[in-house]
């Protein structure tokens, strides 16, 4: 690995102008895998712009009653804020479940969206990755599979999307905030992250010096009555094998409105648009939460070692909805 420059900046102006005028720069946040990137090559950056004196660490209340967490907020902090713990617990929950306590509290909300998977391929120099090296071939589809991808799939990567907070976010239809040269841009978080398709080494739109500077969650009452279940191998600190991000609202026995997201299970956060569609204006019972979730992993492709997730799948959405549903009903 070459020598490595570093420098560290005050001001969001100058570390886009930094960053975009310099092809080998990157931006340098608290709590990231930087290091582990160069170490694999998967990120060959030789000058590191640190951005941990940026002024957009705030967590705030909008007009709307929209939430605006800055991006280098800290994930510790924004789960122990009243104004997301009581609005968005299932957030709030992602982000505990997360991360060790020691990581949250230095991780940043703008770097978790933007971490790497977890998978051993990629993270193998010596086997194939289409993710870190494009056309190398993918060692993970004939190999050791189990903890990834069903759904979102392509010939070309089976890996899963590691962020427990993103999935929450894409139930609650979040937007995230960019800055470049160009000026401020704004991304559907559904849309922010990309399936790998044909390009598995493109998993966001962001051009070279695109900074993240918030993340905007709209307001909704639903929220309040929400769940993020996480099935892991172990109950201390682990990648999800399963999570569902879940906000629900039972009017008169029926759902009235539902936000359903995946993860673990997919390559990309995954909304379940599916189970939601079958569940909207149907009795919120275990016959209907079952189907619903039938549904969403119809199209889902297993490998060799994978399969159980289809099952494990189905079975945290109906534990998920059936928990929800309990703690709307309580007086």
């Amino acid at each position: 690995m070459r020598a490595i420059s570093y420098s560290r900046v005050a001001d969001v102006a100058t570390a886009i102008a930094t960053v975009a005028a310099d092809p080998d720069a990157a931006y340098l946040a608290g709590g990231t895998t930087k290091v582990d990137m160069l170490r694999i090559y998967a990120e060959p950056s030789q000058r590191l712009v640190d951005i941990n004196d940026l002024p957009i660490n705030h967590i705030e209340l909008q007009p709307d009653g929209a939430v605006r967490l800055g991006a280098l907020a800290r994930m510790n902090d924004v789960a122990m804020s009243p104004i997301v713990s009581q609005r968005y617990p299932l957030l709030a929950e992602a982000l505990i479940l997360g991360a060790s306590a020691q990581l949250r509290n230095m991780a940043s909300m703008g770097g978790n969206m933007l971490q790497r998977t977890r998978c051993s391929y990629f993270r193998d120099h010596e086997a194939a990755c289409n993710k870190r090296e494009p056309g190398a071939g993918c060692s993970a589809l004939a190999g050791v599979n189990r903890g990834h991808a069903v759904l979102g799939t392509s010939e070309h990567c089976i890996a899963t999307h590691p962020s427990d907070a993103a999935v929450a976010l894409t139930a609650l239809d979040a937007i995230i905030h960019v800055q470049n040269r160009d000026g401020h841009h704004a991304y559907a978080v559904d849309d922010f992250f990309l399936a790998p398709g044909e390009t598995p080494e493109r998993e966001h739109p962001l051009g070279h010096g695109d900074l993240i500077t918030a993340i905007e969650v709209p307001p909704l009452p639903a929220a309040r009555n929400s769940l993020y279940l996480k099935v892991r191998d172990r109950e201390s600190y682990e990648f999800a094998l399963v999570s569902v991000a879940l906000a629900l609202r039972v009017e008169d026995g029926r759902v009235a409105e539902v936000r359903l997201a995946l993860g673990g299970v997919a390559t990309k956060p995954w909304r379940a648009r599916r189970a939601e569609h079958a569940l909207l204006g149907r009795p919120a019972t275990h016959e209907h939460f079952l189907h619903a979730a039938r549904e969403e992993m119809a199209d889902a492709v297993p490998r060799a070692m994978n399969g159980f997730k289809i099952e494990l799948a189905r079975r945290t959405m109906v534990r998920a909805l059936e928990t929800v549903t309990a703690r709307g009903a309580t007086p």
